[in-house]
């Protein structure tokens, strides 16, 4: 009876363990470090994602990224003076300001669009 209660049934294998984000970070010869972004406003905000596959939809697939829990990540940024968390953000590229060549002008008013986070240069 013990070995049923304790024995080696594996758990389903899960690719994130629960309460871990998907963060995307920079990585070097020795050390990793945690991406910053911008809000559209401008100011700093760590972005975390819920699933590796929606950190690849918008950062692309090439991204490196870390397993953080959000108390980490906020204890890592903190020091920073960044107190700001996005949690799965999309994000959007700018309207052109010109119009596309060959294409029709529209005269229709649309409603704003979200701006883009945009990434902190090192």
């Amino acid at each position: 009876m013990e070995d049923a209660l304790y024995g080696d049934d594996p758990e389903p294998r899960e690719q994130i363990p629960s309460g871990r984000l998907c963060v995307p970070a920079r990585t070097g010869s020795v050390v990793c470090t945690v991406r910053l972004f911008r809000t559209p406003v401008g100011g700093r905000t760590a972005v975390a994602f819920t699933d590796p596959a929606r950190l690849r939809a918008v950062l692309g697939e090439g991204q490196p990224w870390i397993a953080l829990a959000e108390p980490a990540l906020r204890a890592l940024t903190e020091p920073l003076g960044v107190r700001q968390l996005r949690i799965d953000p999309v994000l959007t590229a700018p309207a052109p300001a010109a119009p596309i060549a060959g294409m029709a002008a529209d005269t229709s008013v649309a409603e704003p669009q979200p701006r883009p986070l945009t990434a902190l240069a090192n």
